[in-house]
């Protein structure tokens, strides 16, 4: 019991913070508007000038401003809606809750070390740290070695878990492909700007990918761990393509070059993420001990 009391009040600070620094992130104004700078690898980069990311680039800012409105309408609601199912003691609200804070652990890690230093720095470190430990918390919470007997016999696993592998084996080859580039020519990849580092490509080749793979093998096999692992990445992938959807859309509308067949690819993968989230949810039977 004490161990559930601790993680609804990191569940209570995760949701009063992020929604803070998300709307902050998206009505915050004040500054000198765009200007261009010349990145150290000779780049010229447009910076957005404005409000909280004013020291950020007009495609880093509409990223972010698509995933602080994503956050608010769907990971913070996902949050609560998980809690309220998390009193039942079902395996449902568990999984839902724990791929939440996996959305939180990443989007607040990202934040952390990816923007440019602003007042809201120690609130993204707060954020990560709470949905860390919520998130090992919730993980503490459900039965591991029973977990398979929770799921539904019509569960098409091999679907799931194909689907995980593809989409972790997709993204490593894209990533790998942009960093390839970078390193034949010997120039700083395409969209650094006038970052430091490839934030977001070192944590999804070093976290999402293997663990995407990983889970999709392990729940084709019906170990029990695949089913953990598989329910976190379908919630985590749920929430974070429809991030990237949005964020692609809000780029294309804010003048940044984006790809029509990138968004064509990530909103069919984000759809079929979505139907087999749905699925998951469905199949899992919750009136068995877990």
């Amino acid at each position: 019991m004490k161990l559930k009391k601790y993680l609804k009040v990191l569940l209570a600070i995760i949701i009063i913070l992020s929604a803070i620094s998300s709307f902050i992130g998206i009505f915050s104004q004040g500054g000198i508007g765009q200007h261009s700078i010349i990145s150290i690898y000779g780049e010229k980069v447009t910076i957005y000038g404005r409000g909280i990311y004013k020291n950020d680039s007009i495609s880093a800012v509409a990223q972010g401003k698509a995933q602080d409105l994503v956050t608010v309408l769907v990971g913070i609601p996902m949050l609560v809606i998980s809690m309220f199912v998390l009193r039942r003691k079902g395996l449902r609200g568990k999984l839902l809750l724990t791929g939440t804070l996996g959305y939180f652990l990443y989007t607040y890690m990202s934040y952390t070390f990816l923007w440019n230093f602003n007042y809201l720095f120690l609130v993204y470190v707060i954020i990560m740290s709470c949905s860390l430990f919520a998130f090992i918390m919730s993980i503490m919470e459900i039965d591991i070695g029973n977990i398979k007997n929770n799921f539904n016999d019509k569960l098409p696993t091999k679907l799931i878990g194909g689907f995980e592998i593809f989409i972790g084996a997709a993204i490593g080859m894209m990533w790998l492909g942009k960093i390839a580039q970078a390193l034949k020519m010997g120039a700083a990849p395409s969209g650094l700007d006038h970052y430091t580092t490839l934030v977001i490509q070192g944590m999804d080749l070093g976290f999402v990918v293997p663990f995407a793979i990983l889970s999709g093998i392990l729940l084709i096999k019906k170990n029990n761990y695949g089913y953990l692992i598989s329910s976190i990445m379908i919630v985590k992938g749920f929430s974070m393509l429809t991030t990237i959807t949005v964020m692609m859309i809000n780029m294309m509308l804010s003048g940044v070059a984006v790809s029509l067949i990138q968004i064509g690819i990530f909103l069919i993968a984000n759809l079929g993420c979505i139907y087999l989230f749905v699925t998951l949810m469905k199949n899992i039977i919750d009136n068995k001990s877990n």
